[in-house]
């Protein structure tokens, strides 16, 4: 967390961060907690988000997200541990990249599954707690391959782009106690992104498509999801944040 300046934005929040093992969910939980707040971490490798959780004094479940039955006792389980909720950061997906004519039905419904249902299930599961504290918060992470898509992405890029259209409408239900917003990554150095990279990558033509010319880091995207939980937004929902170096508009 050296790169984190702990400042207490986040002083007495309690955090329930989805996808919590590794990447842009592991980055926002390093920085909610360097923020002052309390976090509960939920991921499918059971191995790794015990151990980021110990090394964060954070609660963790292994869990996986489309297992309606599961979600709901780990999000218990977090309120319980943390007393309470009132923010929440659905983190946690998958991504294949598959032509129209090499995508099966059951590749297709397991992205589907994790990326668009399984937020619908924590955020269900957790509305209870949010619901009773003031100025809760939502944050889904989507992709800006649902702003602008690549070819190969039709199964990821849906899951993505029905997320955006799914937080515009919890937005309006939930408010205006609870905030909800999006952020849409671009490419950002994790380890779901590095397992999906073509090992024959022109990576001066692919940063050639950012106006940065570069990555993204996962703290830089964690910064972001900062910003639409902590006191700076307070006036925000409904958003789609493009945090991809200028991909979206380039």
């Amino acid at each position: 967390m050296n790169e984190y300046a702990v400042r207490g934005r986040l002083a007495g929040r309690r955090v329930l961060v989805t996808g919590g093992a590794s990447g842009i969910g592991r980055a926002a939980a390093e920085l909610f907690v360097a923020e002052g707040a309390r976090v509960a971490l939920l991921d499918r490798d059971g191995v790794a988000v015990a151990a980021a959780a110990d090394s964060l004094n954070a609660f963790s479940a292994e869990v996986d997200v489309t297992n309606e039955v599961a979600v709901k006792g780990a999000v218990e389980g977090a309120a319980l541990a943390l007393g309470g909720l009132d923010g929440l950061v659905n983190c946690a997906g998958i991504a294949i990249a598959e032509s129209l004519s090499e995508t099966s039905l059951s590749r297709w419904m397991k992205i589907l599954d994790v990326n668009l249902t399984g937020p619908m299930l924590v955020a269900r599961a957790a509305l209870p707690y949010l619901e009773a504290n003031a100025s809760a918060t939502i944050v889904n992470v989507a992709s800006g391959i649902a702003l602008r898509p690549f070819p190969r992405q039709g199964a990821y890029a849906a899951s993505k782009a029905g997320l955006l259209a799914w937080t515009k409408v919890i937005a309006q239900e939930l408010g205006p106690k609870i905030r909800v917003n999006a952020i849409c990554p671009g490419s950002t150095d994790t380890p779901l992104m590095r397992a999906n990279m073509p090992t024959d990558l022109d990576k001066a033509a692919f940063a050639g498509q950012y106006v940065l010319k570069r990555q993204g880091e996962a703290h830089e995207q964690a910064h972001a999801i900062l910003f639409l939980t902590g006191p700076e937004s307070t006036f925000i929902t409904g958003v789609s944040l493009a945090v991809d170096g200028g991909r979206t508009f380039h």
